[in-house]
């Protein structure tokens, strides 16, 4: 069954919202073996409303719609979907009873002349309850083409797709497919770099297909499996998986929705092992993402952010001359925080990061984006020098993301 998507809205279009109907419809048709084919975003303007849907009418079996059916004026689904599919848009008693209803039940919800707006609905159709909200959905067929429009409301749609939209659609698909997928987040290589690792993994023709998806400052592979049992799915999709993680090797820090914070921390709890910090240039954000796991307390000792000389050298005992020889952002100086953190806070290790982040700042020697990072332990202390691009924020994500990922490898080498 090919299905398609439109959502509608002008603050989708003008960005002030996010769309977060279509992932969700995607990613819920998707567990059942379903795919979305196509998507279009429009705005409230009648005349694209009837584009879209009469476009996607054309080569889809079935449209899901979210968007534009409140009670203002900027709400025209209703009446461009009648318009789009030769029906007239009648006031439908039920839908009517139900914003009258919902309006009794809603808080501070004022009953208007415009809320019969909601009750419109085109000829010929059915509604879609809405145990959340005032506005019924409705669903209709038009050119062998099941058309099913559902409010923008989130927290409406789900509902309403659970509870009707998808039975519907399960229930005409006669041989559905199962789908299988697995993903796994990398931290380190570039794009071109991943995508030349796992050149002949593939091959769509068997059912199996592969993506990559950047997300700063990591990216996401995933691969899908398209068969017709469970079992044959499993089958298709566990040795590539296997294959993956083998060529991707320490760059894979975790599967599924599982962050780099959360296996860092997994690793912790694992090898009973406690860590302190000495932050300049990221400003605490290590910190941060370290103690925004439940349960960090096990494992993280304390912090300190040491943006001056004189704090870093009241706080970790770094020796003014090597300040003033080497400079604060320097190897020399980043393994000096490290190993005072850890002797100061009695911790397994000590990780300190010093650079400089910009705008300003940088010289020919050490130009903005310069970060050292260091790493002390029982067995040694390990430092490396890395040059960052991009703005401030950039700069400061990729210092925390690195640091976090030397940690990562350092335990995983421990049992």
């Amino acid at each position: 069954m090919k299905i398609s998507t439109l959502s509608i809205g002008d603050e989708l279009i003008c960005g002030q919202l996010t769309d977060t109907n279509a992932g969700t419809i995607a990613s819920t048709l998707l567990a059942e073996g379903l795919l979305i084919q196509r998507h279009i975003t429009v705005g409230d303007n009648e005349s694209d409303i009837i584009g879209a849907l009469s476009d996607l009418g054309r080569v889809s079996d079935a449209v899901i719609v979210t968007g534009g059916l409140g009670p203002t004026a900027d709400d025209m689904t209703s009446r461009a979907a009648a318009r789009a599919t030769g029906r007239r848009l009648v006031i439908n008693d039920e839908a009517r009873n139900h914003v009258r209803l919902m309006s009794g039940k809603l808080e501070n919800l004022i009953l208007c002349p415009l809320s019969d707006k909601q009750a419109m609905i085109p000829t010929k159709s059915v509604l879609i309850p809405n145990p959340r909200g005032t506005a019924c959905g409705f669903h209709l067929m038009h050119n062998g083409c099941f058309m099913f429009f559902m409010p923008g409301v989130p927290s409406e749609m789900i509902v309403m797709l659970h509870d009707t939209v998808l039975p519907f659609l399960l229930e005409r698909v006669p041989h559905k497919r199962v789908i299988r997928t697995e993903s796994l987040n990398l931290f380190g290589p570039c794009e071109a770099e991943v995508d030349e690792l796992l050149l002949g993994i593939v091959n769509p023709a068997s059912g199996l297909t592969l993506g990559i998806c950047v997300t700063f400052p990591w990216m996401k592979v995933t691969l899908r499996a398209e068969a017709d049992s469970h079992d044959a799915a499993t089958d298709l999709l566990l040795p590539a998986v296997n294959v993956v993680r083998e060529r991707l090797k320490d760059y894979c820090f975790s599967s599924g929705n599982v962050c780099m914070d959360d296996a860092v921390s997994e690793l912790f709890r694992d090898r009973c092992l406690t860590v302190s910090l000495a932050e300049s240039c990221s400003g605490g954000l290590i910190a941060k993402r370290l103690t925004d796991i439940a349960g960090s307390s096990r494992y993280f000792l304390e912090s300190v952010v040491t943006y001056s000389n004189d704090a870093k050298m009241r706080l970790l005992g770094i020796p003014s001359g090597l300040l003033n020889g080497s400079g604060a952002v320097s190897s020399e100086c980043a393994s000096a925080m490290a190993k005072g953190i850890r002797q100061a806070s009695g911790s397994d290790l000590g990780l300190a990061v010093t650079g400089i982040a910009g705008p300003d700042g940088g010289s020919e020697d050490k130009p903005v984006g310069t970060v050292f990072i260091s790493l002390a332990a029982a067995d040694g202390c390990w430092t490396k020098r890395f040059h960052f691009n991009g703005n401030r924020d950039d700069i400061r994500t990729l210092t925390a993301w690195t640091a976090l990922d030397w940690l990562r490898r350092y335990l995983l080498k421990r049992e």
